[in-house]
């Protein structure tokens, strides 16, 4: 029993083969799929929850990226709000600051990112951070965390930390502020020994896994396209960092998922 709590299945290099992708992942023992809103910006950010409509065990979030941050204004950020009273959106996202590629201006990134947390918390949603540092820098965590802090953290709805690529003080600082850490396919790379040691202090009642697929193939599939069915290889890496079987880390973060989300009682249907 898995869930993959972070996949792009809107994106081109899942046409040929979209359905095949899904059929491979419930047969690999994945539960549910969450199915990120983002696609190409404003344009398609309802791509989750046309997934999350065609399959009962997908969900979908919605939100601008911030890499499409320049392309938010007030009528994206209104369609949003009406999105989200969706009953497959589970949360917002991912939203947070890029500031390895800066597709966006910084500055804008940020007041995006402000203005998506406000009405994350205007929707009750829990919210998934995207944050990329620059090169040798921790310049995105510091902005990202300090935003959280200020803008989302008395809440007390919190989120999620996906793709965690940050070190362990940026994790304790999220995990304070009612966050999810979740992991994903970098967890196995042989120069990703920050993520791990991280992984070695998040308590597994407050981690998650996933695939960003269809990026960050995990090894032994690195530089292939990624896909929901290979969250296990995730599952077994945290296993074999925690002393645990791949199996027991999939029920752990599946109880976490439903838990987190409130899912046993929301009973989600379309």
């Amino acid at each position: 029993m898995f869930i993959d709590s972070h996949a792009h299945l809107e994106g081109h290099r899942f046409d040929s083969d979209r359905e095949q992708v899904i059929t491979r992942a419930r047969e690999a023992g994945v539960e549910n799929i969450v199915a990120i809103g983002n696609g190409d910006g404003p344009v398609n950010f309802d791509c989750g929850i046309q997934l999350a409509e065609k399959y009962e065990f997908i969900y979908a979030t919605i939100g601008i990226h911030p890499h499409e941050a320049r392309l938010a204004d007030q009528a994206a950020l209104d369609r949003m709000q009406e999105l989200a009273r969706h009953p497959k959106i589970i949360a917002w996202g991912e939203i947070g600051l890029d500031y390895f590629y800066d597709h966006s201006p910084r500055d804008v990134q940020q007041t995006v990112f402000i203005q998506q947390m406000d009405r994350a918390r205007a929707a009750k949603l829990p919210i998934v951070i995207h944050c990329r540092p620059s090169d040798g820098s921790e310049d995105a965590w510091d902005d990202c965390l300090r935003l959280i802090q200020q803008h989302w953290a008395p809440a007390g709805i919190g989120g999620i930390l996906h793709c965690f690529t940050g070190n362990s003080s940026q994790a304790r600082r999220a995990l304070d502020m009612g966050f999810m850490v979740s992991f994903a396919g970098n967890l196995t790379f042989p120069k990703a020994q920050q993520i791990r040691d991280a992984a070695l202090e998040v308590p597994l009642d407050r981690m998650l896994i996933e695939t960003d697929s269809p990026f960050l193939a995990p090894v032994p599939y690195r530089g292939k396209r990624n896909e929901p069915a290979y969250v296990k290889e995730v599952a077994r890496q945290l296993g074999e960092l925690r002393g645990l079987s791949m199996e027991e880390i999939g029920r752990q973060t599946t109880q976490n998922f439903y838990r987190f989300f409130s899912l046993h009682e929301k009973r989600v249907t379309v």
